[in-house]
């Protein structure tokens, strides 16, 4: 692939993924896109790298990937909780956390 294609690629990710998590109200559908936005990031850091002859960038994406991956476990983790105490994961009946 072009380094273009995988510009547009990474934008066009993290486009769906800003809009989703504005629009959708669903927390594992916000995590989802949240995830999509990373990997748009990720893709955008490998194609920097690659312009640029820097292989570092390919650690660097390793550990956004473990961050993202900590994110998800402690994520889902708390979303078993809220759905457990209210029965909904919908962020518009969750004013309850706002303390």
């Amino acid at each position: 692939m072009t380094i273009s294609a995988l510009v547009c690629v990474s934008l066009l990710l993290m486009g769906i993924g800003g809009v989703g998590m504005v629009i959708r109200r669903n927390i594992l559908i916000m995590m989802m896109c949240l995830e999509l936005m990373l990997t748009a990031a990720n893709i955008m850091i490998v194609t920097a790298g690659a312009v640029h002859g820097v292989l570092g960038t390919q650690v660097l994406v390793f550990f956004v990937m473990m961050v993202a991956a900590a994110e998800v476990a402690v994520g889902l983790a708390l979303l078993v909780l809220v759905y457990r105490l209210r029965n909904t994961i919908s962020t518009k009946e969750l004013t309850w956390l706002k303390g």
